[in-house]
């Protein structure tokens, strides 16, 4: 997870989450310098699973979700943001598919607002349905990171993630795409908060930039193809 000025939400988050993790599993936050209390309000958690890294200055989010992935110790890793739910089943749900041998997992998710009203039952049906082909992800991204879970072989494929890409999700699940299999459980397992304060960008690009981003993107998925697997870094 990676945090910035979440306060409002980031307890109720890391409950949903917790309330699911065995005695052996982590939760690794990243805080990106964050000045509302987030950072303290998860340090008084006081939950052993709970790892807590913060930014010496705010690094943004793809920087903060490298800086947590490579932290992370576990065979299998799961994404979250700081202000959505994560409903009853998603660890062990998503956990069975990747043991079936997929590389990737993800779910749809429901979508709420600031409230905690759902204003939409389901975020796939208003990106037209899932499709998780590479191809299809080059013309319309539909992998949202925080329905995401993986094994952590895809990690030796991804990290570093390049500055290049939009954002990190769509290259996990490119890259996933590309190089094994990814199972969809198209039901939410999640409720996705929808708000004025989310980290992740609400506005679309123009159309120059998003045919740009794309064609980095291609580019990318060849340049990593050829390049091989890498030795996962570690950093904390």
């Amino acid at each position: 997870m990676a945090t910035h000025n979440g306060a409002r939400f980031v307890t109720i988050q890391m409950e949903s989450i917790l309330s699911q993790l065995a005695a052996g599993d982590e939760l690794v936050v990243v805080d990106d310098a964050s000045v509302d209390g987030t950072a303290a309000l998860i340090a008084r958690a006081g939950d052993p699973r709970i790892r807590l890294l913060c930014n010496p200055r705010n690094l943004g989010v793809r920087a903060s979700f490298e800086r947590a992935l490579r932290a992370t110790r576990h065979p299998l890793v799961f994404l979250s943001d700081q202000d959505d739910v994560w409903l009853p089943g998603k660890r062990s749900i998503l956990a069975d598919a990747l043991a079936q041998g997929a590389l990737l997992a993800l779910s749809d998710a429901s979508v709420i607002d600031g409230a905690g009203d759902v204003v939409a039952s389901s975020f796939m049906a208003r990106r037209g349905g899932f499709r998780g082909s590479v191809f299809a992800t080059v013309v319309k991204n539909r992998y949202l990171g925080c329905t995401m879970a993986f094994r952590r072989e895809l990690l030796e494929l991804a990290l570093p993630i390049p500055a290049e890409v939009p954002m990190h999700d769509m290259w996990l699940g490119a890259l996933a795409a590309q190089r094994g299999r990814v199972s969809y459980v198209g039901r939410p397992l999640i409720q996705y908060r929808r708000h004025h304060g989310n980290l992740s960008p609400g506005r679309r690009a123009g159309l120059v930039q998003m045919l740009r981003w794309r064609w980095r993107l291609v580019r990318l998925l060849i340049e990593r193809r050829v390049r091989g697997p890498m030795p996962v870094p570690v950093a904390e």
